[in-house]
């Protein structure tokens, strides 16, 4: 995993959430207005026959996240990566309910990412959510670069007065949401722990 920037990063961190082997970047970046945002870009392993048996980890790695998110009381937050789920599955949608992130794909398209190579065969695996601090102001997935991914581009603006605006679009969590989410950590953690899940 890679993480270039032309701002200052503040402790920066490569975790290995549930799988030694799979690295996800934690950190900060400053803007030049010198408000720190909060970073969370992963890539957890894809639920295929030659990856992993089943999603159990993938999901709890992303729920990992939005629990931490969901304790940050609302501080300005990205998260980014190749999340190897689509934005309509359900552990995608309980993932944005529990950290309160918002979708900017929603209403602007598919957007499919992967696979770069098959026409007939593309599916949103790439994505970024983001907090109601910041506005979109450009989203487009960009030219084939020879990877089995399309690229995407995102351009936010930070303004935090438009967090009321935007109050309406969030999904929040409830109750059951949070037992779920638990439920699911603890499955994801159990595999991880199983020597033979994979």
């Amino acid at each position: 995993m890679l993480v270039f920037s032309r701002l200052p990063l503040l402790e920066p961190q490569i975790r290995y959430i549930l799988d030694k082997e799979i690295p996800s970047f934690h950190g900060c970046v400053v803007l030049p207005n010198k408000v720190s945002v909060n970073l969370h870009f992963l890539h957890p392993k894809p639920p295929a026959p030659q990856e992993s048996k089943s999603s159990a980890k993938r999901d709890a790695e992303l729920l990992v996240v939005g629990k931490v998110i969901h304790r940050q009381d609302a501080r300005p937050t990205i998260v980014a990566g190749d999340l190897n789920d689509v934005a309509w599955s359900h552990t995608s949608e309980l993932f944005r309910r529990i950290s309160r992130l918002l979708d900017p794909r929603i209403g602007r398209g598919m957007l499919p990412t992967f696979h770069a190579d098959h026409k007939l065969l593309r599916w949103p695996l790439d994505h970024v959510f983001h907090s109601a601090h910041f506005r979109l102001q450009r989203l487009e997935r960009l030219a084939h670069i020879g990877s089995d991914h399309f690229p995407i581009y995102i351009r936010l603006s930070y303004e935090p007065s438009g967090w009321h605006e935007q109050e309406r679009e969030l999904e929040v969590a409830d109750a059951g949401d949070h037992q779920e989410a638990e439920e699911k950590i603890e499955e994801g953690v159990a595999e991880a722990a199983d020597p033979n899940a994979d």
